[in-house]
C-alpha cells in the first residue's frame, strides 16, 4: 500500500493475488484466505523462496511440525510454519493433513528410525533433535510409534521437558557442516543452531540472525564480560559464547559448526569488514521442565 512499510515478508504470507486472511487491511492481494493446517509428515522439509528444487533453501521444517497452507499447485505448497512463522514453498508430497498430536521430541543429535524393535535391523529414516513424533506404545528400550516404526527410548522425551543447558546442546554440534538454511544435525547455519539449541531448552527463537539480535533477551552493555551463553551479533552473523573466552558457531569459513577462541573469531570477521553489532543475553526460560 502506498506510503506504508510493507509487513517482513518472511514471516508474513503475501504475494500479489494471494494473502493471509490476517493481512487483509495490512497489504493488497487479490484475495485472502485463512489457509488450512498441515504436519511435515518426512524426517526434514526444505522451505524455498521459489516453488523450485534448484531455489534457495530458505529453512527446513521438522517431522511433525506444522504449517498453514494457503495455495498449493504443481507439487508446491505455499505455506507460512507455525513455529516461527517463516513464509515460503514445500514440496506438497512431504505435508499431511492427517494431523497427529506429537508426545515426544527427539533430544539426540540424531537417531533411527527401525521397521522394528531391533537395533540390528535396517533403518527406515533418520530423524534430528527436536523432531516431533507420536509414541503409541512406550516400551522399555523402544517407543513404537504411531504411524509405523520404532525409535530407541532414550533419544526421546515427553513435549514439554527440555534441555538444562542450551550451550551444551550447541556444543553437541561441533563438526556439523554448514548449510546455509539448514536446520538439522546434517547441516545447518549460524541462526539456525540458535533457534535449534534454544528450542531444545524450551526457549523459542526466531530463524534469521537479524530477528535474533532484535528479539532475543536483553542487550549488554559495551565493555561488559562476556559470559557462556552470550549471543555475539555481527551483519548477518551470530554465535554462542561456549565460555568467556571461546565462540560457537556455525561458519562458511570452517563450513562447519566450530568452537574457537572468541578473540580469533572476531579478529577475522573483523578483517572481512564486519563489527560485532550487539551482544545479547537470555534468561532461563521460566516454568521449564528440564532433563536431568
Amino acid at each position: 500500500m502506498t506510503g506504508t512499510t510493507l509487513p517482513d515478508p518472511r514471516r508474513h504470507a503475501y504475494r500479489l493475488d494471494l494473502a493471509a486472511e490476517s493481512l487483509r487491511g495490512l497489504v493488497s492481494a487479490e484475495r485472502y484466505a485463512k489457509g488450512e493446517l498441515r504436519q511435515v509428515c518426512v524426517p526434514s522439509l526444505p522451505l524455498r523462496r521459489e516453488p523450485r528444487f534448484d531455489s534457495r533453501l530458505e529453512t527446513e521444517a521438522l517431522l511433525g511440525e506444522l504449517v498453514t497452507l494457503y495455495d498449493e499447485r504443481e507439487g508446491w505448497a505455499w505455506v507460512q510454519i507455525n513455529r516461527d512463522g517463516y513464509v515460503g514453498y514445500m514440496a506438497n508430497d512431504g505435508l499431511t493433513a492427517n494431523i497427529v498430536s506429537p508426545t515426544h521430541r527427539i533430544t539426540a543429535l540424531r537417531t533411527y528410525v527401525y521397521p522394528e524393535p531391533d537395533a540390528k535391523a535396517p533403518p527406515l529414516c533418520l530423524l534430528s533433535m527436536n523432531a516431533l513424533i507420536a509414541v503409541a506404545i512406550a516400551g522399555e528400550k523402544f517407543f513404537e510409534l504411531a504411524g509405523g516404526g520404532f525409535v530407541f527410548a532414550g533419544h526421546a522425551a515427553p513435549v514439554g521437558r527440555f534441555s538444562r543447558d542450551f550451550v551444551a546442546v550447541a556444543e553437541a554440534f561441533v563438526g556439523t557442516p554448514y548449510l546455509w538454511g539448514g536446520r538439522t544435525s546434517i547441516g545447518l547455519d549460524c541462526s539456525g543452531l540458535v533457534q535449534l539449541a534454544l528450542e531444545a531448552a524450551g526457549h523459542a527463537a526466531p530463524r534469521d540472525a537479524d530477528m535474533q539480535e532484535a528479539e532475543l533477551g536483553h542487550l549488554v552493555r559495551k565493555r561488559t564480560p562476556l559470559r557462556r551463553g552470550d549471543l555475539v551479533f555481527w551483519e548477518g552473523h551470530v554465535g554462542i559464547m561456549a565460555s568467556a573466552t571461546d565462540l560457537l558457531h556455525a561458519n562458511a569459513f570452517h563450513m562447519a559448526v566450530e568452537r574457537e577462541p572468541f578473540a580469533r573469531a572476531s579478529r577475522r570477521i573483523k578483517d572481512a569488514g564486519y563489527e560485532v553489532t550487539s551482544v545479547r543475553r537470555l534468561p532461563r526460560p521460566r516454568g521449564a521442565v528440564v532433563l536431568k
